[in-house]
């Protein structure tokens, strides 16, 4: 009976299939801090390294990340935030509404897998930084199996001490993020000023040439790595968290919010995070290989030790935590939601289990811009289903929440949307030569105008009573 309680207590706490209530409701503060802990993070190491990598110029950089963060903030503002509070319930319940429950169960199992392996590659970041202590192996960008025993044991106990914070739940994680944000930025700034005089910038006005010429200079990319321009910095930074924005995933994280204006506290994350940090880790990336252009490891730990010492050490740590704890908790959330019965600390750290699992091998961090490409396009056709469901579906005559109304257990308007958009996107990839980091916006519009054509098929001969009862 105790456990049962237990579990019981921990499934009410965190509302996963109700609407949060208005006692609970989070004011900016917990948004901004949470947004700047979770993006000015694990991630950033290893993301602004890759650019450098991938032959960008200076101006292709610094432009397309102005550009495409901008567009990040405005998805999360007003295509996520508003629905969020709206219906103040999770992705995972406001699908099943919408879906059905064995549709959703398809949904939840890809969409927490790889929230997991997401998660696992921010364990990676930070094993870098406690491994460097140890004189562990640091992993290449062209490693994929474990490259020592040392790894493989420094990953596992970062992911339990991850995994348990994230089991603690929202709050706990809120904590962390506002504890540790506004350091980390500090010490992000502080890695790209010294990597900057490292590089022979000594003023304001030698940074331009310095960009052009030392830096980001255009040139071709490294082995394994795909040629950037400033489209791809746009789409990839525009769509690198597309599951979380135009996806829906954040429904999970704005439901707690007063007001869908809070869907702007993403701008802490994208320009503190998203814009500074990369910079700030690409600059570091650029002074290592000007002490050896033969050392092309991208391993965050040893970037920032030489930059500020203990100090970025720390940051490397708390980075990858601060990323981590949020991710892992969408994917408990997903797996919780498959099995409605089970505790949430339980899957969570089930969820925390396989993302440490995925950190033992590094390719998941060191092919990240690919894997985020990837997992974007997989999440993002059903939050346009959600987004389509939400405003359109009742202007055109249509029931909305169809699933739930209709006792349905799979709705094949929702699961065609999704099939067909990711049939679409696997086209436009293999036929039509499109890369991975154009495909989640055309993805995402063609689902949304396939569920609602399709939910016209659907639902012609099913038309719900006002108690939800079918005709």
């Amino acid at each position: 009976m105790a456990n049962t309680t237990r579990a019981a207590t921990a499934t009410v706490d965190e509302f996963e299939r109700e609407t949060v209530p208005q006692n609970r409701l989070k004011g900016l503060r917990s948004f901004v801090g949470m947004y700047a802990g979770e993006h000015v993070a694990g991630t950033e190491f290893m993301i602004g390294p890759l650019f450098l990598a991938a032959g960008v110029s200076a101006f292709d950089l610094l432009v397309g990340l102005l550009v495409g963060n901008m567009l990040a903030v405005l998805s999360w503002a007003f295509i996520c935030a508003p629905i969020a509070t709206g219906v103040r319930l999770t992705l995972y319940y406001k699908l099943e509404k919408i879906c059905g429950p064995r549709l959703v169960i398809l949904y939840n199992l890809a969409n927490g897998f790889l929230f997991c392996f997401l998660a696992g590659a921010m364990v990676s970041v930070s094993a870098t930084a406690v491994g460097l202590p140890l004189n562990m192996p640091m992993p290449s960008l062209t490693d994929w199996l474990p490259t020592s025993l040392v790894w493989v044991l420094v990953v596992i106990a970062i992911g339990a001490v991850f995994s348990y914070v994230a089991a603690r739940g929202y709050d706990a994680m809120v904590r962390v993020a506002n504890t540790s944000a506004p350091w980390m930025v500090l010490v992000f700034a502080a890695c790209g000023i010294v990597a900057l005089q490292q590089l022979g910038v000594t003023s304001l006005s030698d940074f331009w040439s310095v960009a052009k010429e030392r830096i980001w200079t255009g040139g071709d990319p490294m082995p394994g790595q795909t040629k950037f321009t400033l489209w791809h910095v746009i789409f990839f930074s525009w769509f690198c968290n597309a599951a979380m924005h135009m996806g829906m995933a954040d429904l999970s994280i704005f439901r707690y919010a007063k007001k869908w204006q809070y869907g702007f506290a993403s701008a802490a994350g994208m320009f503190i995070g998203h814009y500074l940090a990369w910079i700030a880790a690409s600059l570091l990336f650029a002074a290592q290989l000007a002490r050896n252009p033969a050392d092309t490891s991208v391993a965050p730990g040893p970037l920032a030790y030489n930059a500020v010492g203990i100090a970025g050490l720390v940051c490397v740590i708390l980075a990858g935590w601060t990323t981590a704890n949020p991710t892992i908790y969408r994917a408990g959330l997903a797996f919780q939601a498959i099995v409605p019965s089970a505790s949430r600390i339980r899957v969570t750290w089930i969820a925390g289990a396989i993302a440490t699992f995925g950190a033992i091998f590094p390719a998941l961090a060191m092919k990240l811009l690919d894997f985020v490409g990837f997992y974007g396009t997989i999440l993002m056709p059903m939050g346009a289903v959600v987004v389509v469901d939400y405003y359109l579906l009742k202007r055109f005559g249509l029931t909305s929440d169809f699933a739930e109304h209709s006792s349905m257990s799979f709705n094949m308007a929702a699961g065609g949307a999704w099939i067909i958009a990711l049939a679409t996107c696997a086209l436009l990839n293999t036929l039509a030569g499109v890369q991975i980091y154009f495909l989640a916006l055309p993805g995402w519009l063609t689902a949304g105008l396939l569920y609602l054509v399709l939910s016209a098929y659907v639902q012609r001969n099913r038309t719900p009573l006002k108690t939800g009862v079918v005709r």
